[in-house]
């Protein structure tokens, strides 16, 4: 019987790459699962579970999601201040006019662990409302997205 191989943290972030996901016309949900998956490191041979062995996720045109149904009025943000009666709820609609590059990280967020790896995982992640961002020097790969326009 063969022993599982598991990524020390340094075989890990040498096989890093960058990609970059063109989001513009795509459902938030939808595309946040993938994005989860690279960032976590799922689509890889050698995913290891405790470590981080994902990749950089670049998110581009993050105000040019397209929201299904009644979602942009219906759909709630919630945090809580941390005071007693402090609960925030805020729509989508809200929360898009105002930061649009939050409706995609809080939707990938939620799909990470919810632990320190969760945390360090997400910091991958760079989200930008236009088409343009300053990761050219890393040379990012296009991303194409499985669930397409």
């Amino acid at each position: 019987m063969k022993d599982t191989k598991f990524l020390t943290k340094e075989e890990a972030a040498a096989g890093r790459k960058w990609h970059v996901v063109d989001v513009a016309g795509l459902v938030p949900g939808r595309i946040a699962t993938e994005i989860a998956t690279l960032l976590r490191g799922k689509h890889k041979p050698q995913f290891t579970p405790h470590n981080d062995c994902g990749d950089f996720v670049v998110v581009t045109n993050a105000d040019k999601v397209k929201f299904t149904g009644n979602k942009l009025k219906q759909k709630l943000y919630q945090h809580h201040t941390g005071f007693v009666g402090g609960i925030k709820t805020r729509t989508a609609e809200e929360m898009f006019i105002k930061n649009p590059e939050r409706v995609i990280s809080k939707a990938v967020e939620r799909m990470l662990p919810k632990n320190k790896l969760g945390k360090q995982l997400l910091t991958k992640l760079k989200v930008y409302t236009g088409p343009d961002h300053p990761h050219a020097a890393q040379k990012p790969e296009v991303y194409q997205a499985k669930f397409t326009k």
